[in-house]
């Protein structure tokens, strides 16, 4: 659904893929506190989805259940 929810919370947004480089730009920036906040953001949003992920593999890969005997 990523693809048609321009704003799902956690993710990059477009004002954040349209940066420019420039010369001046060469060198080392310094990391702010919004940043970290959204690069954690962004971490736990990647875990949580491939831990469900994980989940849903093992549960569409798991051994049958035994039939009980009888009937």
């Amino acid at each position: 659904m990523e693809m048609f929810d321009d704003n799902m919370k956690g993710y990059r947004t477009e004002k954040d893929d349209n940066t420019v480089m420039n010369l001046s730009d060469l060198r080392k920036t310094k990391i702010t506190l919004r940043q970290i906040n959204r690069l954690r953001i962004m971490n736990d949003v990647r875990k949580l989805e491939h831990e469900k992920d994980l989940e849903q593999v093992q549960n569409q890969y798991k051994a049958p259940a035994a039939q009980p005997p009888g009937l």
